[in-house]
């Protein structure tokens, strides 16, 4: 049976990221039982606290679908006192994240090494536009960016018609997740031997691993990709076709598999002919094989030719809405899609793309913007009447659920779930 602690309970998070690819890194690390206090700025918070519209009740789904298992702090670190309390947080962090231009960082401190400096055994890690060094260091970044510089909106789109971007936040997801990587193997060593790390993350670097094939087929003589619809660049058959319907999609994984598909479609002359044994011989005439595939699909329901294909385990897809995809039975029956808690089931999150057997799925509530300020600065040694004052001068705010408790703060590496 899951067990309700994850792998990462005791390890303290400091989340100073905003927006989207930060804030995902945060949240796997939550998800596997990291304490993460998420400190934000006085006012408005995260940026992507404001994205929207859709918002339910005030609260934007953008922002919820990033932030679970967190709790927030408001701190104005432009003020000398607010970032004397960011300070003293970070002394008690096992790991920092933050999204802040270099330079700015560095201005204020927290850069790598001033703060590792204080803590030598901090895992560091600065998520950026375009990393920590070359020429662009300092330039912001945004995922429609990121696609465009790594060459991944050059190969996507129709045929013949103008670059798109992979309409989801790719650059973002993926950096996430590369950092959530990244930290968890800085924290293996840290738990070894005491040595912290600085991680260097950014979206272009994310963006370019995407594009690893590509790349790695160009620069061995490959023609300069383009557009070119949902066809592969290597495989034949590999692609959506239209059916009497809807659109599906068709895997031609391997040579087996493409006889197989020739069968189920009755299509023998192409099972036959040995100029498409091999999939170079099927890439070569594509033209040919995508045609006569193409209309023996288009006289049969998507339907119907899922059965077909199903049986003769050829791998398809009818190209979902995303009205089906939550309704899929292997996505209802993965638990994939989280009701936000106190949402009403109007707010969702998506389930970490990991499942651990001893793990029970921790799914705890956004945080109000400064929920746990007090508690978080108690913890801290902060007395009340600091606080007081601290809020009445803007250095920090607080909200819905200050006066819930204290966090128990020890040394480094020894702060204690609240």
């Amino acid at each position: 049976m899951p067990v309700a602690l994850g792998p990462l309970e005791g390890v303290r998070v400091v989340d100073m990221t905003t927006s989207y690819a930060g804030p995902t890194a945060a949240m796997y690390l939550g998800d596997l039982g990291a304490t993460v206090i998420k400190v934000e700025r006085p006012g408005t918070g995260d940026d992507a606290r404001g994205w929207g519209p859709p918002f339910v009740a005030g609260e934007s789904a953008w922002f919820a679908s990033a932030n679970r298992n967190k709790q927030s702090v408001v701190l104005d670190i432009r003020a000398p006192e607010g970032r004397e309390v960011l300070l003293r947080l970070v002394d008690t962090a096992d790991v920092f994240l933050h999204n802040v231009n270099p330079a700015k960082a560095a201005a204020l401190g927290i850069d790598g090494e001033q703060l590792r400096s204080r803590n030598p055994r901090l895992v560091y890690c600065a998520l950026s536009g375009f990393g920590l060094d070359g020429p662009d260091r300092g330039l912001p970044g945004y995922d429609l960016v990121a696609q465009a510089r790594s060459g991944l909106m050059s190969v996507t789109g129709e045929q013949g018609r103008s670059p798109q971007r992979v309409s989801t936040a790719l650059s973002d997801v993926v950096t996430g997740m590369c950092a959530a990587i990244a930290v968890n193997a800085a924290l293996v060593r840290q738990r070894v031997s005491g040595a912290g790390e600085i991680i260097d993350v950014s979206l272009l670097d994310a963006d370019l691993a995407l594009m690893a094939p590509r790349i790695a087929a160009f620069h061995a003589g490959e023609p300069e990709p383009a557009p070119s619809g949902g066809t592969d660049s290597v495989l034949a058959v590999y692609q959506p076709f239209e059916t009497a319907d809807r659109t599906m999609v068709v895997a031609v994984g391997n040579d087996l598999m493409w006889q197989r598909l020739c069968r189920a479609l009755e299509l023998e002359d192409l099972a036959a002919d040995p100029a498409l044994a091999g999939n170079a011989g099927r890439r070569e005439q594509r033209a040919r094989v995508t045609e006569a595939i193409a209309a023996r699909l288009a006289t049969r329901p998507a339907a119907d030719w899922l059965r077909i294909l199903g049986t003769a385990q050829v791998p398809a897809a009818i190209v979902h809405t995303l009205s089906e995809v939550v309704k899929d039975p292997q996505v209802v029956a993965r638990g994939a899609v989280l009701p936000v808690p106190g949402s009403g089931d109007e707010l969702v999150t998506v389930r970490s793309p990991f499942r651990l057997s001893s793990v029970a799925p921790r799914n705890e509530r956004f945080p109000a913007l400064g929920e746990h300020t007090r508690q978080v600065l108690r913890g801290l040694g902060y007395h009340e009447e600091d606080i007081t004052r601290m809020k009445r001068k803007g250095v920090v705010s607080d909200g819905p659920g200050a006066d819930a408790g204290t966090v128990e703060v020890g040394v480094a590496g020894e702060a204690a779930a609240s």
